[in-house]
């Protein structure tokens, strides 16, 4: 068989469970939602920042996308989406923590690397379809992360 029949056939059935036009809209608002929160971790220049969040919710809503895909393929019976989700959600963790740094008493990082493990969260929601929660949640935590610095600065300030 030719390469070019070979590539062909490898694409013809690439989007068995969900159709192409909702994969393109699921990573896309993928893309927003942990760009959303990666802004503002950009804005106060923290060490991940709006690349690191797009990438790890790009790939959490893959993730959750193949688990569709995989159901959905006769040879795959017996595949647990669940799990996969849970290795997303230790994945992420494993790598917000280590965007968490301890020096000289003190802890830095722990809110990008939440910040990060949210991206990862509305990745997911966006890839199993519920963009409205990937939504909600990704604009609440912009709003916990734009008003409590300011409250957060203030008590820091004044002990």
């Amino acid at each position: 068989m030719p390469f070019a029949d070979l590539i062909q056939a490898e694409f013809a059935n690439s989007f068995q469970a969900t159709p192409f036009e909702i994969v393109v809209l699921r990573m896309a608002a993928a893309v927003f939602f942990g760009g959303l929160i990666g802004i503002e971790r950009e804005v106060n220049a923290e060490g991940a920042g709006l690349r690191t969040h797009i990438m790890v919710s790009l790939a959490s809503c893959l993730f959750a996308l193949l688990a569709f895909e995989m159901m959905a393929d006769p040879t795959g019976k017996g595949s647990d989406p669940l799990r996969l989700i849970e290795a997303v959600t230790a994945g992420v963790a494993f790598l917000a923590a280590g965007s968490i740094i301890t020096s000289g008493g003190k802890v830095k990082g722990l809110t990008t690397g939440a910040g990060m493990w949210m991206a990862g969260a509305a990745g997911l929601a966006c890839g199993v379809g519920n963009i409205a929660l990937g939504a909600m949640a990704s604009v609440t935590a912009v709003v916990v992360l734009w008003l409590l610095q300011r409250a957060s600065r203030k008590l820091s300030n004044s002990e």
